[in-house]
């Protein structure tokens, strides 16, 4: 029993059966015993450090060496870096779907395209919409806005509903602020510029290729109609009857005025953050580090500046300019930030489990295992991402299990921050791979697009499975090149 035990703690086949093992009884947690990916990463933590003999005091500390344990240095270290850019970027989708500003985008692009190119029009919604906006919050506003796309073209439903939901997704899987991305830059080590500017460059063609292309070829042959509980928004976004149509946000509060803002300002407002925190990543590279300019940009290019600055213009051009109160203003954000709290935890104990992979060397071992089989590690990324994404359902859970996982092997190769940016898109993208029946999204999107459960696989799963395919494949050639 003991040279058993000091096999699996001391040699790499060992380790690797240790991670092996701890995989194996996170997803038997989640899955079969439905326990809260929290509870359920945070227990697979401390089994496995415990498993792997690490000390008692380094894994949970001692009265005398507050603050310095695994299970504090993995939570807040990943917490200090995301917490704040969550919170204010859930604020600020928050005030912009209040103030109206799906309507207005929809109304701006469904004019621009006309009939024939609505489905065009509503996937360029969700992408633009869902920077700000988290994905299950989206479907809840703009499913209305396809609903009425749908009956004013007089097609199926899923013809305007793929190509929405696929900007929702992409912005979700691959940009910040969303908590899979923001976890990643502090898993990784990684800008969020740089994440931003790649999540870009993967997340388009996969967009294209998943909502435009499939979404209107499988539009043309899965029928299905708008739900006949519906009732038509008239083109002011009021019902039929006079009262508000838009679906009321999260905890259910009205929108936030009645006088709809322009286009210019609600792109204006999803610009700022982008802009800025851009503009800190590329003065890094064409400024002098002394520079004066450079020290402007880096404090108003921090994301949580940037958002910040984007909240307080959002507050007053959406909110105090138009007649609402502070109070009003205090409500939305309160209700807003509820769902967040448990987004963090999953986030903290999942960057708690990688802190204990990464202390007992299982990092290493994988490190040495990968270049003996000659396999990139943006392709042990992305497969280790899919198969823990297909066996739990959860995409944060997939995307902070590996980045744990893999962040030793990053760190220990000196990749380049655009390297290491395409390993996070690598990441991500695996993170969304074919959804199905253990995925709290794919029963929203049956739901809400009255679709069942054969024409919600034959439809939505095939679409985020080409979405991740297409985007990993865009990341892979660009990492063969730079790396």
């Amino acid at each position: 029993m003991g040279a058993t035990v000091d096999w699996l703690r001391t040699t790499t086949p060992g380790l690797l059966v240790l991670c092996g093992l701890a995989i194996a009884v996170l997803l038997i947690a989640i899955i079969k015993v439905k326990l809260e990916p929290f509870v359920a990463l945070l227990l697979t933590g401390l089994l496995l450090a415990l498993a792997a003999g690490l000390p008692v005091a380094q894994i949970v500390g001692t009265p005398l060496k507050a603050g310095e344990s695994l299970l504090e240095t993995g939570f807040g270290g990943i917490l200090g870096h995301i917490a704040v850019i969550i919170g204010l970027g859930t604020v600020l989708g928050a005030i912009l779907e209040r103030s109206g500003g799906a309507d207005v985008l929809t109304d701006r692009l469904l004019r621009t395209f006309g009939e024939k190119g609505a489905p065009v029009a509503m996937g360029l919604l969700g992408l633009i919409f869902g920077i700000p906006v988290f994905f299950d919050i989206g479907i809840f506003v703009l499913a209305p806005l396809v609903y009425v796309a749908a009956k004013r073209g007089g097609r199926s439903l899923v013809l305007y509903a793929m190509p929405m939901l696929a900007g929702l997704s992409m912005t979700h899987a691959f940009l910040p602020p969303h908590p899979g991305p923001v976890a990643l830059g502090g898993l990784l080590g990684v800008s969020l510029g740089w994440l931003i500017i790649m999540g870009f460059v993967c997340g388009i063609p996969g967009f294209v290729a998943a909502g435009i292309v499939w979404g209107t070829w499988i539009g043309k042959r899965v029928q299905v109609d708008v739900p006949a509980e519906f009732v038509p928004l008239e083109p002011n976004g009021t019902g039929a009857d006079g009262d508000d149509g838009e679906t009321a946000g999260a905890g259910g509060t009205a929108v936030l005025t009645k006088s709809p803002p322009s286009v210019a300002l609600i792109g204006a407002i999803i610009a700022i953050p982008l802009v800025l925190i851009l503009g800190a990543t590329f003065g890094y590279q064409l400024l002098d580090k002394d520079s004066a300019l450079l020290q402007v940009l880096t404090f108003f290019g921090t994301p949580a500046v940037a958002l910040l600055i984007t909240v307080l213009v959002a507050f007053y051009l959406l909110g105090i300019r138009r007649g609402s109160t502070v109070q009003e203003l205090s409500t939305i954000t309160a209700e807003s930030l509820k769902p967040v709290g448990m987004v963090l935890l999953v986030v903290g104990a999942g960057a708690f489990f990688g802190k204990v992979i990464s202390a007992t060397g299982i990092g290493t071992a994988l490190a040495d295992t990968m270049s003996a089989a000659g396999l990139p590690v943006i392709v042990l990324a992305y497969l280790i991402s899919c198969g823990l994404r297909i066996a739990q359902g959860s995409a944060t859970v997939a995307i902070v299990t590996t980045g744990g996982i893999v962040a030793p092997l990053v760190a220990s190769e000196g990749y380049s921050q655009m390297s290491i940016a395409l390993i996070a898109m690598a990441i991500a993208a695996g993170s969304i791979i074919l959804s199905h029946v253990n995925d709290g999204g794919f029963w929203i999107i049956a739901k809400y697009f009255n679709m069942t459960v054969k024409q919600t696989l034959q439809t939505w799963t095939v679409l985020e499975t080409v979405l991740s395919v297409v985007s990993f494949v865009v990341a892979a050639a660009l990492f063969a090149i730079v790396s």
